[in-house]
């Protein structure tokens, strides 16, 4: 059994100002009534689907707030994913990957035909998992997927830090071998594998992914870190700290074009517990938040996203990070 860990020691926490008040209050106007930002879809690359926030662990700071009770997000079925592949068809939307995150994405007993069925209608695929046992009960199932679509498939495994103590600090004792081991049986296996992990507050982006090489090499997987889908390592995601609300003009200050934040290429379907259909969200990081709630259908999710969250500011704008490379 796992002893899950206390938030208030995540070495993920850091000291900081709260969020200032009046801010990200209004989805027109940021608090000195400036333009708030917006991002307009140029095209629906990447559709992503929880597949349910169940999962067998409970770390410390889930943005998700995934855990082993936790169903706000209910399992979504393999019809209703393929519904959403239909109308990519029918609308002639041209995705080309379909990802899935959780909560765990295994815990959903319908993962493994979902994915062969994205698989085998064309699309890329990218699950996101912790490699533990809940992935590990599909082993011949996984493998014989590999197998037929080596080349369209990628699994990210979830590694939280690059060091045991971290990892475990925020994941939960015994967490990390676990992991490792099965992050060694996906390459092991002839799987494409990339690594999900995080940078401390203590070190800057540089040294921690030099400290993710350090680590692959050690345990003999040798990646092209200069894919940015081989290895992601996200900034910190504290909604109660302060930043800066993204204004219209705040694109020609930091010289960003619009289509460099990931909600101008991707959407997320989600099913809420208590909802009779799925929902498309703008954002794989908002399933809850209703104005980010863009309707049931891709051609509707198809409007403009308003950057009013301080997920849209700190992660996406000035922490150039996106779930899907």
């Amino acid at each position: 059994m796992v002893q899950f860990p206390d938030p208030a020691q995540s070495p993920f926490k850091r000291d900081g100002d709260s969020l200032g008040e009046g801010k990200f209050a209004d989805p027109v106007r940021t608090g000195d009534g400036s333009r708030r930002a917006f991002v307009p879809l140029s095209g629906l690359d990447t559709l992503w689907f929880n597949t349910g926030t169940l999962c067998n662990l409970a770390c410390a700071t889930c943005y998700i707030e995934s855990s082993p009770t936790n169903d706000a997000l209910v399992y979504i079925t393999k019809a209703e994913v393929e519904a959403y592949l239909d109308e990519i068809e029918r609308e002639e939307i041209g995705t080309r990957q379909i990802g899935f995150t959780g909560g765990e994405p295994f815990m959903n007993r319908d993962m493994v035909p979902i994915m062969e069925m994205c698989l085998e209608r064309g699309f890329e695929v990218l699950v996101l998992s912790n490699a533990m046992r809940p992935m590990r009960r599909f082993e011949e199932q996984l493998k014989a997927i590999a197998d037929r679509h080596s080349g369209k498939l990628l699994m990210r495994v979830s590694l939280d830090h690059h060091t045991k103590e971290a990892h475990e600090a925020e994941r939960g004792q015994d967490t990390w071998d676990k992991a490792i081991d099965g992050l060694l049986w996906l390459h092991d296996n002839g799987f494409r594998v990339a690594v999900a992990g995080r940078q401390l507050p203590t070190e800057t982006m540089e040294e921690a992914r030099d400290g993710y090489d350090r680590l692959l090499k050690a345990i003999g997987i040798v990646l092209d870190l200069s894919d940015p889908e081989r290895l992601v390592v996200f900034p910190e995601m504290d909604e109660s700290l302060d930043t800066p609300e993204i204004t219209e003009e705040c694109w020609g200050i930091l010289s960003m074009q619009k289509t460099a934040v990931m909600c101008s290429t991707s959407r997320m379907v989600v099913k809420r517990k208590g909802e009779a259909t799925p929902r498309v969200a703008a954002c794989t990081l908002l399933p809850y938040d209703p104005q980010f709630d863009m309707g049931e259908t891709l051609t509707e999710a198809s409007q403009a996203v308003k950057l009013n969250h301080p997920h849209c500011s700190r992660f996406c704008v000035l922490g150039g990070a996106s779930c899907s490379a």
